[in-house]
């Protein structure tokens, strides 16, 4: 396979690995009339290319391919023929310490499953939350469920991207906390560009979570008849696990929202004492401002001009009074 190396190639029989590995160079769906073997074919970070010919090597329905390869495909499920195509989003979470204005929580990726009669094809393309060796793994150490066939392999895809998304949501969590914790704090903090970053990024969590209910529910209700009835069970887990993350995300919006409007109340009451204490500062000097203007006119006849104590007197009214102002703005707790 020379445009996309395969990540790992082999067939299965009876939910048991043989031995050596398939050459995607010709035909490798096992031979008809064999429901109980499979070829298993898994692709990281594959190309455009790479998927074609995986895919015609494996006998999946070209416009299964033609599907997959679209821009911006949203998660869905999809039936051509024989072969079946679901389309999941991934969700890494990309480690920090903080969050910041700029900086990115989650990464997001896709990955494509093709299932048809004989052949399982998992191709990553992009993001890392779901790597196809790491399900493989851990679909061969249950062979009774590896023995159901291609469909098996479906779930156990399912099973991993979902797992990802509550695993993101954990640790999503911590900087929400974060967050709230600098909100709450005595310090004066402005995290309102923080908290919108972080907006952003659970918009695109969002975007890749949600959508995938609807796949999801069309494997639990019968929609596709070649469905094996065993796996049933599994695939409501994996539905119920994705409605947990789906609820969480809807508290962390509500959550992130909440504080952001604390954020900007907070904010807003720290301006407002703030005016406080510069108004109360122009105040206490407004009356020792208007007696040195009124005695700085250098008029030649003025009243008290000639007393040998108008200087310290003037200047002990203003002081007492703009005492006084001060007193009195306390007493109403504007200090």
């Amino acid at each position: 396979m020379g445009s996309q190396p395969a990540v790992d190639c082999a067939r299965y029989e009876r939910g048991e690995r043989l031995p050596g590995t398939v050459d995607l160079a010709g035909p490798a769906v096992p031979e008809a009339g064999r429901p109980d073997r499979f070829v298993w074919v898994g692709l990281d970070r594959a190309t455009p290319d790479g998927l074609a010919e995986a895919a015609a090597a494996c006998g999946a329905d070209p416009r299964a391919v033609d599907h997959a390869l679209r821009v911006h495909l949203r998660p869905g499920l999809e039936r051509f023929g024989e072969t079946v195509v679901l389309v999941l989003k991934t969700v890494s979470y990309v480690p920090h310490k903080r969050v910041t204005a700029t900086g990115e929580i989650v990464e997001t990726g896709q990955v494509t499953v093709f299932t048809g009669p004989g052949f399982a094809l998992v191709a990553q393309q992009g993001g890392a939350g779901c790597p196809p060796a790491a399900v493989r793994r851990e679909l061969e150490a249950a062979p009774d469920r590896l023995a159901l066939g291609p469909a098996a392999v479906l779930h156990a895809v399912a099973h991993a991207v979902v797992a990802g998304h509550l695993a993101v949501a954990d640790a999503f969590d911590r900087d929400v906390e974060e967050l709230e914790s600098a909100v709450f704090s005595p310090e004066r903090t402005d995290d309102a560009q923080r908290f919108y970053q972080l907006k952003r990024e659970l918009l695109e969590f969002r975007r890749a979570v949600l959508p995938l209910g609807s796949p999801l529910r069309r494997l639990t209700d019968g929609t596709l008849p070649d469905l094996p009835a065993e796996l049933a069970p599994y695939l409501r887990e994996v539905l119920h696990r994705h409605a947990l993350a789906v609820e969480r995300l809807a508290a962390f919006d509500e959550l992130v929202t909440g504080i952001l409007a604390a954020s900007v109340s907070r904010l807003t009451v720290q301006q407002n004492a703030d005016m406080r204490r510069m108004s109360v500062g122009a105040a206490a000097l407004a009356v020792p401002t208007i007696v040195f203007c009124l005695y700085g006119m250098n008029f030649d006849v003025m009243p008290e001009l000639r007393l040998a104590f108008g200087y310290p007197a003037a200047l002990l009214l203003s002081v007492g009074i703009g005492a006084l102002v001060v007193r009195a703005f306390r007493r109403n707790d504007w200090l």
